[in-house]
């Protein structure tokens, strides 16, 4: 499936990205409606994130467990985003940008999203986050800044997280994203009992257990249910 072939495509976003497409389906669904056949979102905070509204007023959630430099980290070099698009992921900013924009009934779409352990040996667990330029003497036989790999501890961060939101709000999550943001009204829920937490979906390959489907298995096994989806749904619109 590809653009311009005159069939319709899959759409797959992690994160933000995932909202960030459901929000373009939404607005050009009249454009895109011949053009796309579903949608999948991974992790994403469809209904806002409780950190992208606690960390952004003082007092709250960036300040009482000091996580506010991490979670730069995890939105700059993890999600490739920036700190001003954290507040489109505020509650406030979803609910007024969901009164005004829907997605379409007859689009089908899954939500996946998982939860961050917050036993001691989550707590504990270290994940490579991030690259650091050296230098510039210190350069590659192509000119450009070396990087050194930096290891920092974002899942205990994420973990630590989820502890707080669990004990303040009452929610699961997986360190950024609460399970009950992560499903879009009408899409079919995948949940897994697996502990996961948010940079999962980036990070898998580098420490995850052999014997458990990796992100690229579970990314096929999404678009696999929604074509499935897809087929029911167009088979009850006819």
């Amino acid at each position: 499936m590809y653009w311009g072939s005159n069939k319709r495509v899959l759409l797959l976003g992690h994160s933000k990205g995932g909202v960030d497409a459901a929000a373009a389906l939404s607005i050009y669904w009249s454009d895109l409606k011949d053009k796309v056949a579903g949608l999948a979102i991974a992790q994403s905070p469809y209904g806002g994130s409780p950190v992208a509204s606690d960390i952004l007023r003082e007092g709250q959630l960036g300040d009482y467990v000091n996580v506010r430099k991490l979670l730069e980290i995890l939105i700059c070099k993890v999600i490739k985003g920036d700190m001003q698009a954290l507040e489109d992921l505020t509650y406030a900013k979803r609910k007024e940008f969901l009164k005004k924009h829907c997605l379409p009934k007859e689009l089908p779409v899954v939500s996946f999203h998982t939860e961050a352990g917050i036993t001691p040996a989550g707590l504990a667990t270290l994940s490579h986050i991030a690259h650091a330029e050296l230098p510039l003497m210190a350069t590659l036989s192509d000119g450009q800044p070396a990087r050194l790999p930096v290891v920092m501890p974002l899942s205990a961060a994420m973990a630590a997280c989820a502890q707080l939101l669990q004990v303040r709000y009452g929610e699961k999550s997986d360190g950024v994203v609460a399970c009950c943001d992560a499903e879009a009204p009408g899409s079919i829920a995948v949940r897994t009992q697996r502990k996961l937490d948010h940079a999962w979906m980036v990070y898998s390959s580098l420490n995850d257990d052999p014997s458990e489907p990796d992100a690229t298995q579970v990314c096929e096994g999404l678009l696999t249910l929604l074509v499935e989806v897809g087929q029911k749904k167009r088979h009850h619109y006819r």
